[in-house]
């Protein structure tokens, strides 16, 4: 038995099986794109730990300023005595991603934490109960994120949910186009959200709207512009807040430091995690300052949030991004990913879609060319044939038949095409098919 093997094995015996594998893959040790297994292959690495390490595995600064504050301070927590670092991510943070004339930031544990005090933020600012979510949405697995995340295997057995929320179709347009060019789609959704207040939730009590500008878990759906500027337009109409979740989008993963960045809009209130500590447990809510003042003392907060190690791994994170121009990495890695995507897209009928927004590509997989006709199948061998080659790379989408890239942003030209060369050589494996010319390049959407 291999190690990979023995450790895989272990972990069948000790770990519940409800924690799902992603990939049939071990790690020991990781630098840049690179991760080693447990019996000493070389991986290269597409999946990013789930889009968490944009500026590479284990990049020195970062290192350096984990062990040198843990010499320091480990833990105090903020509530008993407040320490300077986390002023200096707050202030860094507030920096990059301005929330109008005055932003404050809360730091919290992780993507889903800062989702749940998004929303009792939201509440509190507002005085009003409810919150409207999008089918394909993923927020993360505590009750109030996973109530409004959308896939239903995510939390069988679960319910009872929160109360008070409501799901609106998201403005796919591969899935459903109705025969409209992207301007019109998107007019026709923000037309079914406005009736929605009339039929289902009036706006007069719903306290936020909350949207990823790019859907990870639920397949690399991009909002389309107009839809993200009309959302904006109603939510001012109604004073409705606009919540904004760039867990997974964010620090360069598109080729900007927000998603949001691409529309020219700006959120109330924007959820963080992922890419920001480089793989260290901390994330953040920023937002317009009233209304972050608007919480009621002691409803937000908690023990571990801005752990001192973790703030200096966010600090010496944020600071490398700038340093290597984080954003002109993302762009660069998103354009070679989409030619060889679209590329892809010509040659087997297999692929129904290429979409993403800068560093953030996908292709979904479906049968007869039918984008209802999802081929989970086909997705899972071809995870297994990349990983049997080298290359670690996971899935996406309700029905998981997504292949999604989360390289980290740093990797080396050469790897990046040997990675994708890797699943062009599975798709040929497990497709044999011949190049059909008549296949269209698909745009972003987002534009």
């Amino acid at each position: 038995m291999t190690n990979s093997k023995e450790i895989l094995a272990r972990r069948r015996q000790f770990v519940p099986d409800a924690i799902g594998i992603f990939n049939p893959s071990t790690a020991v040790s990781a630098k840049g794109a690179v991760i080693i297994d447990a019996d000493g292959q070389e991986m290269i690495d597409f999946a990013g730990g789930i889009g968490v390490v944009n500026a590479g595995h284990c990049p020195e600064p970062v290192v350096k300023a984990i062990a040198d504050q843990a010499a320091k301070l480990i833990h105090c927590s903020f509530n008993v005595a407040t320490y300077d670092l986390y002023m200096q991510v707050a202030e860094k943070l507030v920096s990059l991603f301005p929330h109008g004339d005055h932003t404050k930031v809360m730091l919290t544990n992780s993507g889903a934490e800062s989702v749940e005090n998004a929303i009792k933020i939201a509440r509190q600012a507002t005085g009003r109960p409810a919150i409207i979510c999008y089918g394909g949405a993923f927020h993360g697995r505590t009750m109030m994120s996973m109530t409004l995340t959308s896939k239903v295997g995510y939390k069988l057995g679960c319910g009872p949910f929160a109360p008070e929320v409501y799901r609106i179709p998201f403005p796919d347009y591969y899935h459903d186009p109705r025969g409209a060019n992207l301007d019109e789609f998107s007019d026709h959704h923000l037309r079914e959200l406005e009736d929605f207040f009339h039929t289902n939730v009036p706006a007069s009590q719903v306290a936020a709207i909350i949207m990823e500008p790019v859907q990870g878990e639920g397949g690399f759906n991009v909002v389309p512009k107009k839809y993200m500027e009309g959302l904006r337009t109603v939510c001012d109409k109604y004073g409705i807040l606009l919540i904004l979740d760039e867990v997974q989008s964010g620090f360069g993963r598109t080729g900007k430091w927000a998603a949001y960045q691409h529309y020219e809009v700006t959120p109330d209130i924007s959820t963080w995690a992922k890419s920001m500590g480089s793989g260290m447990p901390i994330g953040a809510v920023i937002g317009k300052a009233h209304i972050m003042d608007a919480c009621k003392p002691s409803t937000i907060g908690g023990t571990y949030p801005g752990n001192p190690v973790c703030c200096a791994a966010s600090l010496a994170t944020l600071n490398y991004m700038e340093e290597i121009d984080i954003n002109a990495l993302g762009e660069k890695v998103g354009n070679i990913v989409r030619k060889r995507f679209n590329s892809f897209n010509k040659q087997f009928s297999a692929i129904g879609d290429v979409r993403g927004l800068g560093a953030m590509m996908a292709f979904e997989l479906v049968k007869n060319n039918d984008p209802h006709q999802p081929d989970a199948d086909l997705c899972k061998k071809l995870i297994s044939y990349c990983a049997d080659h080298g290359l670690i790379v996971i899935n996406a989408g309700i029905n998981g038949n997504i292949i999604r890239i989360l390289s980290p942003l740093v990797i080396e030209e050469s790897l990046l095409n040997k990675g994708l060369d890797i699943i062009e050589a599975g798709l040929t494996h497990l497709c044999g098919e011949p190049v059909n010319e008549s296949k269209m390049e698909i745009s972003d959407v987002s534009k």
